[in-house]
């Protein structure tokens, strides 16, 4: 039996919110920090031990340094194929949690798994990779879908902010455990790749562990729905996603405001992928020539900055409005990259690149944030799995423009500052379509967001 529709309750928030807390930890100490370097030093060591430049993997022989980024591109082509009828069958069954909890656990295994990585074994570190990241993507897809669920309209912006705000703090303090146990390693008479495959897998402890929270105060919204007899899960999500593309055109405003953040999260996502080569990157080529240990303290701080930026933009957005503060950090993200183009420079730049970082803290986790929250009231109910599918593959299968323009402008300038700028386009555009494009009252609207569910008193959502 389902339980009560109920929202704003205090317990179930912050209970969804740690799932943010669990899973980002995956994305900070294994996507960001260590699995890369560990991954292609490995395969590069079994490429001079077999006496070639390549390695074979699938019978093809591959770059050592592409093999990982390979192996990303495919796990984002498998999100793009697989999330959408997930989140229709997710749907149609309302087994949203169990199917959340199957890919987290799927997820959270494959990362632990992990500390398995070695010697002739570093193909596998690719392999559990894809893995990892398509049941990340599968399960993130579930715990958005429970946002309108768990909070009232008036309340979503600072929820989302919230379980944002969480994942930032979250992330930060098992990276920085973990950045201390890498740096300490030799003292502790710990190996240098045992080192890093005990922190790989403590990603996916954290993330199995603290998904528990989760799972014990979230409430399923309604009972299993049995299938007609004669049909599978699968053959259902492919009906129940082939009625959704039929009837998109009742949603306009909808399917704007996805648009509008398919372009300028693009510039977000490239901003965040090419900061760290910026910042690493010789004076000539116009970069910063950053040591790896000051940047890395960067990363940590940007990772707890955010966490209170993100709370900023969830009650920025409770006093001027979610789609005005979207705006408001768009023209930041602007002025931000127009800052690093032409500025930075001389013997204070590097200094200057910590305050750009913290520029950046704020306003990531905000948008982000904002964002979702803004989709989640233009989604008709009922839909709210398939429809989040559909948004984390705009946030992902798309993701290769921002990073292609910036390639680009680099080789045919010769310089990585003209190719950061060339990513406000991303922004301002993305601005243009969100402000003169997208009425969210009617899409709202068009949506038919329900309102006949019971309000908690007593507990208000967020923090």
């Amino acid at each position: 039996m389902a339980a009560p529709s109920m929202i704003n309750d205090r317990r179930e928030t912050r209970g969804w919110a740690m799932y943010d807390w669990a899973n980002s930890a995956f994305s900070t100490t294994v996507g960001t920090v260590f699995l890369g370097p560990y991954v292609a030093g490995l395969a590069r060591a079994a490429a001079a031990r077999a006496g070639t430049s390549t390695i074979p993997f699938f019978g093809l022989p591959v770059a050592p340094d592409s093999f990982l980024p390979y192996c990303i591109s495919f796990s984002v082509g498998l999100q793009v194929l697989f999330l959408p009828i997930l989140g229709a069958i997710a749907d149609y069954s309302h087994v949203r949690k169990q199917m959340m909890q199957l890919f987290a656990t799927l997820g959270a295994a494959a990362t632990l798994a992990m500390f398995f990585v070695r010697g002739d074994l570093w193909w596998m570190g690719g392999v559990l990779y894809i893995v990892a990241n398509l049941a990340f993507g599968a399960a993130m897809v579930f715990y958005n879908a429970y946002l309108p669920d768990i909070a009232s309209e008036d309340r979503r912006d600072r929820t989302s902010s919230f379980g944002w705000a969480m994942g930032y703090l979250g992330a930060g303090l098992l990276l920085l455990g973990n950045l201390l146990f890498y740096q300490f390693r030799e003292r502790l008479g710990v190996p240098t790749g045992l080192a890093v495959r005990i922190n790989l897998a403590s990603a996916g402890l954290w993330w199995l562990g603290w998904s528990f929270w989760t799972w014990a105060t979230l409430r399923p919204r309604h009972a299993a729905r049995p299938l007609p007899i004669g049909t599978t899960y699968l053959t259902v999500g492919f009906q129940q996603l082939r009625q959704t593309f039929r009837e998109a055109y009742r949603y306009p405003h909808t399917l704007r405001f996805l648009l509008a953040y398919l372009v300028y999260n693009d510039g977000i996502q490239t901003v965040i992928a090419v900061a760290a080569v910026f910042a690493a990157a010789p004076l000539i080529q116009g970069g910063l020539q950053i040591d790896q240990g000051t940047l890395t303290m960067i990363i940590l701080m940007i990772q707890f900055v955010a966490f209170g930026g993100a709370l900023f933009w969830g009650r920025l957005a409770g006093r001027v409005g979610a789609k005005r503060s979207l705006l408001i950090s768009l023209a930041i993200w602007s002025i931000v990259v127009t800052f690093a183009c032409f500025g930075l420079k001389g013997d204070h730049r590097v200094a200057q690149f910590w305050v750009l970082g913290a520029c950046i803290a704020v306003v990531l986790g905000g948008s982000q944030a904002i964002s979702r929250s803004l989709f989640s009231k233009m989604i008709p109910p009922g839909r709210e799995a398939e429809f989040f599918s559909i948004y984390e593959v705009s946030e992902r299968g798309t993701s290769w423009i921002g990073p292609l323009a910036f390639g680009l402008v680099n080789q045919w300038t010769g310089s990585l500052r003209p190719a950061l700028l060339s990513l406000v386009v991303f922004f301002v555009v993305g601005s243009v379509l969100l402000a003169f494009f997208v009425d969210v009252p009617r899409a709202i609207a068009e949506s038919g967001q329900r309102k006949d569910v019971e309000v908690v008193t007593g507990g208000a959502a967020g923090p």
